[in-house]
């Protein structure tokens, strides 16, 4: 049940994502990478539950935990260069970090 969580939750950090990111003229580049880590968060999520064993499918889960980190940094780099606001950097950053737990106990749960 939590995977289930876990695909809700990392579709609609996708779709914050793409909402802040349409308010971000310019630096096209740091916006692209943003936007492929933390839409793969979620497309790693969802591949995970097609997985074809058990390996497949912790596998899958830490490379969404892996685009979990990454997006973590680039919103710092957003928010430190003042293109998102602290308050928007703070909501995104909790999001993440509760997918970004979710992931852990998932992946925990699976190797034990």
């Amino acid at each position: 049940m939590k995977e289930n969580k876990l695909a809700d939750l990392s579709i609609d950090f996708s779709v914050k994502i793409i909402n802040v990111l349409n308010d971000i003229k310019g630096h096209y580049a740091l916006v692209n990478q943003i936007e492929r880590s933390a839409t793969s968060i979620g497309a790693n999520i969802h591949e995970a539950n097609y997985a074809h064993s058990k390996a497949d499918f912790v596998a899958k889960l830490q490379i969404a935990l892996k685009e979990c980190y990454e997006t973590e940094y680039w919103l710092q780099i957003l928010e430190k260069t003042n293109l998102m606001s602290t308050t928007i950097y703070n909501s995104l950053k909790n999001d993440c970090g509760t997918i970004r737990r979710l992931l852990v106990a998932s992946i925990n749960t699976v190797k034990n």
